[in-house]
């Protein structure tokens, strides 16, 4: 599917590809725990194992195009080296849209190695921009070289001596002004140099984009209920996992048909809408034995219909209405909390 794109999808002709990561939980079983153990500082018995997702998805249309699934901490399992295992299928020419942790000297250079473009925001943690330095190409935009840091914790010295003393890339600073909230700025990185093929207002538009994301996310967690697993082994688990891709993959599919046939994005269709179009559609696909074509359109048909409205600027207060019973954590083992129960304690 994202092969075939509609060309009118794409961002300046190019293929755009977004990239993060997320977490999922599953039983509390040994094999699970030794293979995805829980977080740290949480007692034995209290937390679930926790596996890292990294997920490539395409802009155009949404599909997840490549996924790594690894344990949730330690050496060589975080989001930057599990996107260096799935970035193998970027071609030349291609955009990675990414947060600011992946905008490292070593990330850009390799990107760069394989002729993938990088659109991201600064990391201020690890640089500064210091608009009065590089060649200007107009206000709060400019062509600056990142030096090659003193020491790569990844690679041995070796390889490190074989890279080059620095690299070039674009700064860009955007001012962001929301209703209800402080005008706040960010500061784009790429390695887009050219101003006439991506204007600064270009990168802007581009990076939120990156919005989309969270949104495809929270899709697969939420409205696939990925967010809590259930198989009891790593294998299955994993199997679980590359199912609910699976359908995720599935649905796009027709939503990018039904865009298609109606000459419309198809982020302008819901997700949710989609699913709910298909649901109400099996019944009568399951028992009819003839005219599927027919009921292939009509689906096609209800799921164009189900449109994400436009809210550009859109905000609302991060606070829930409705009040939920508390009845604290699970901070031992259950099977000792219920013995301690059973002997009538009451300091549990």
């Amino acid at each position: 599917m994202d092969a075939d794109v509609d060309g009118r999808w794409l961002w300046k002709g190019r293929r755009v590809y977004l990239y993060d990561g997320t977490t999922v939980i599953m039983p509390d079983t040994p094999k699970n725990q030794q293979a995805y153990p829980q977080v740290y500082n949480q007692g034995p018995g209290a937390g679930f194992p926790i596996a890292r997702i990294g997920a490539l998805i395409s802009l155009s249309c949404g599909a997840i195009v490549n996924l790594g699934i690894c344990k949730y901490a330690g050496k060589g399992q975080g989001e930057v080296s599990l996107l260096r295992q799935l970035w193998n299928i970027l071609r030349s020419g291609d955009v990675l849209l990414a947060d600011r942790l992946m905008a490292n000297w070593t990330n850009i250079l390799l990107l760069q190695e394989r002729g993938v473009e990088l659109v991201s925001r600064l990391n201020k943690a690890n640089r500064k921009a210091d608009f009065r330095r590089g060649v200007r190409l107009g206000p709060d935009d400019h062509i600056v070289r990142w030096l090659k840091p003193t020491s790569i914790r990844s690679l041995d010295r070796k390889t490190y001596k074989t890279f080059p003393e620095y690299i070039t890339v674009r700064e860009t600073r955007i001012s962001v002004a929301q209703t209800g909230f402080r005008t706040k700025t960010i500061i784009v990185v790429t390695t887009l140099l050219d101003p006439r093929q991506a204007t600064k207002e270009d990168l802007a538009s581009l990076y939120r984009a990156r919005w989309n994301n969270e949104l495809d996310l929270r899709s697969i967690k939420s409205t696939m209920q990925m967010r809590e697993l259930r198989c009891k082994t790593p294998d299955l688990v994993q199997k679980e996992i590359w199912t609910h891709i699976l359908a995720y993959n599935l649905i796009r599919t027709i939503m990018a048909q039904a865009a298609q046939k109606y000459e419309i994005p198809p982020r302008s269709i819901s997700f949710k809408g989609a699913i709910q179009t298909v649901e109400a559609f099996q019944p009568l696909i399951d028992h009819t034995k003839t005219a599927h074509s027919k009921f292939r359109h009509e689906v096609l048909d209800a799921i164009a219909t189900h449109r994400v409205a436009d809210r550009p600027n859109r905000f609302e207060p991060r606070l829930k209405k409705q009040r939920k019973n508390h009845y604290g954590w699970l901070t031992r083992p259950r099977a000792e909390i219920k013995h301690a129960m059973a002997k009538g304690l009451t300091n549990i």
